[in-house]
Parts: structure tokens; sequence; C-alpha cells
């Protein structure tokens, strides 16, 4: 008797999804497991599940959205990494390429798309890295090419690449006109450590005072949303 279809098809690989945002993991989960080659193994929506959840499920990928409460995500990177080198690492999130995408590399993510980009695309990428490579979007590929290029040829990179993963929070949120009190409340931090991050990005920055950083966050921020193209890779 001819064995099923069923049975002559390579196991589907397995996807651990973490995000702390229940609808979206029903979401992605539901595209994921209408696939033939893949299936999710499991769920996660905080930062101390994952590398639980990494032990437990055994994944073949990780799905991972780098905004986690007040967590951080490029931490969450580097200590899966840690524990489990072998394991790729997806990164699917909200925030816009120019900001996360080389942290999220460097930290040793395989992948970053964002949720702005066609729901298609999350499969695509997965099934890319995957295979062992790196999925990019054209501006995420455009943007690590030429700050290779300027750090290859000594030119300054932009200065807000300095900033740490908090930082870069703290900075953004005063880019969007919040205060000092409403960026403790938002990140779950107190005041002092707020304006302690304030102060290293003032320093780290050139700034002399709290209004010239304000001034060059909202900048940064308007300049970051001027309009421009952003091809995923196929």
């Amino acid at each position: 008797m001819a064995k099923p279809l069923s049975n002559l098809l390579p196991p589907r690989k397995r996807i651990l999804l973490v995000d702390d945002h229940a609808v979206v993991r029903q979401g992605i989960a539901e595209l994921i497991n209408e696939q033939p080659d893949l299936e999710v193994c499991g769920e996660a929506e905080s930062e101390l599940e994952v590398l639980p959840r990494i032990a437990e499920t055994n994944p073949d990928l990780l799905l991972l959205d780098i905004t986690l409460g007040d967590a951080s995500g490029i931490e969450v990177i580097s200590q899966v990494k840690a524990r489990f080198p072998a394991l790729p690492i997806l990164v699917l999130t909200m925030h816009a390429e120019a900001v996360y995408a080389e942290l999220a590399i460097s930290a040793g993510a395989s992948g970053y798309i964002t949720k702005a980009q066609a729901i298609s695309n999350v499969l695509t990428a997965a099934r890319r890295v995957l295979a062992g490579e790196v999925y990019l979007s054209d501006a995420a590929a455009s943007l690590l090419i030429r700050k290779q290029v300027a750090r290859t040829a000594g030119i300054e990179v932009e200065p807000v690449r300095k900033l740490s993963t908090r930082e870069m929070q703290v900075f953004q949120l005063i880019g969007r006109w919040k205060g000092t009190r409403q960026i403790a409340d938002e990140l779950k931090l107190s005041v002092k450590t707020v304006e302690y991050y304030q102060k290293q990005i003032k320093d780290k920055l050139h700034l002399k005072n709290a209004s010239e950083l304000i001034r060059y966050a909202i900048e940064w921020k308007q300049d970051k949303q001027a309009p421009r193209s952003s091809v995923s890779l196929h």
C-alpha cells in the first residue's frame, strides 16, 4: 500500500513566537500553521519566559518582537545566543530599520522585518533564515552597507548610534515630546533613572542642555519619518 503523502513530506520547521500582544501572536500563529512546512511549537509574551520556552519546545527558529514591556529585546537576543548559539532569530517588530536593525543583527539576529511590511513577508523571511541566510529589507540592507562603507572609509557614523538600547528608547520618546515623568511611566522606570539616561545621551551627543536634547531628538525623528522606499528582499 502506498504511504500517505503527508508521510513523505519532510518534518515541519518549528517556530517559537515571542510577542507581548496576544492578538498579534494569534494572527501570526494562524498564518504559520496554515503552511505545509512550518508550525508554531510554542509562544511566550515576556523576557522571563523566553529561555525556559526555548528549552522546553526546542524550536528551529525564534520569531521575536524586540519590544517586550520594559525589557530590552536586544538584550534578549544576546541572552538567547549565549545559551542557544545555533538557534536562528528573526526579529519582527514595529520599530523601523533605521533604529534597531543594526543593533539586532550585531546582537546575533539573522533577520529583521517590520510589522508595517506585508504579513506574507514574514513567511519569506522565516524560510530564508531557516535556510541559513540573513533576511533584511532593502532599506535595512542599504543602511547597513552604507554604515560599513563609512566605517571602512573612516567616516564618522551617525551620533545616535553611540546610544545604548535603553538610551535610544528614551531618546525616541523625547523626540515624541514626552516629558521625564511620561517616559518613566511608559518604560516603567524611576524618574531618577530616566534623568540618568538623559544625562548619558547629552554627554554622548555633546549637547549642552535639555533644550538642545529636545530639539535634536525632534529633528532626528522628523528626518527618519521623511518619505523613503522600503521594499523587502525576496
